[in-house]
Formats: C-alpha cells, sequence, structure tokens
C-alpha cells in the first residue's frame, strides 16, 4: 500500500462515522500549492459553503503568494467559518480527509474553531 491509498483508506473510515452521525461536514483538501475546504450537507450530496486560496479574495489577502501555508490556511479557516455562520450553520464534523492533524490543515481547523464554528 502505498501513501496515497493509506490517506485514502483513513479518509472513507471518517466519511463512514461522520455519514452514521447525520451531521454537516467541514472537509479539508490541501495540496501543494493550495488548501480548500467545503462543508458538505448531512446526506454528503450537496455543497452548502466552500472556501480556497484560489478566490481572489484570499489572493488579495495574502498579497498574491500561493496558499500553500499556515498564513493560506488561517484565512481559509476563517473565511469558511463565516460563511458558515452567515448560511446559519453553527456545528460541523471536522473532516480531514485522511491528512495527519498538523501543520496546515490544524491552522485551518483553528481559525474556524476561533471565528466561532464548532466541532
Amino acid at each position: 500500500m502505498d501513501k496515497k491509498e493509506t490517506r485514502q483508506r483513513r479518509a472513507r473510515q471518517t466519511r463512514l462515522r461522520i455519514a452514521q452521525l447525520r451531521v454537516k461536514r467541514l472537509t479539508v483538501h490541501r495540496t501543494n500549492l493550495h488548501i480548500y475546504a467545503t462543508i458538505w450537507s448531512e446526506d454528503g450530496q450537496r455543497a452548502l459553503v466552500q472556501a480556497s486560496t484560489l478566490e481572489a479574495a484570499s489572493k488579495t489577502a495574502l498579497g498574491g503568494a500561493k496558499g500553500g501555508n499556515v498564513t493560506g490556511a488561517t484565512f481559509v479557516g476563517k473565511a469558511v467559518a463565516e460563511r458558515a455562520k452567515a448560511a446559519g450553520i453553527e456545528s460541523v464534523a471536522f473532516d480531514r480527509s485522511g491528512f495527519r492533524f498538523h501543520g496546515r490543515v490544524k491552522a485551518l481547523a483553528e481559525a474556524a474553531r476561533q471565528a466561532g464554528l464548532k466541532f
């Protein structure tokens, strides 16, 4: 089993547990250059809120730099939490998509919590 398959196996197990709870979930996906956060509906069929470092607002806030760093992740975490609050979403389950909870993933989660989103 290689690194990608191992991450996908962890992600699948987490998603099955969250699906049983029937709650909205905040997913995180990261690449070398960008980070993405999406809040999905209880059934997992619709994206309710999303934010990423590809958006024009995040590019201007980051000074034109790529978002593959902790600063970009913090901005995306805060943005997704604010959009969720505006949409009436108060609490979610955190789905880190099999990525380890450190670095950019941790920074995004902490920024979302500080902005008022409950996990």
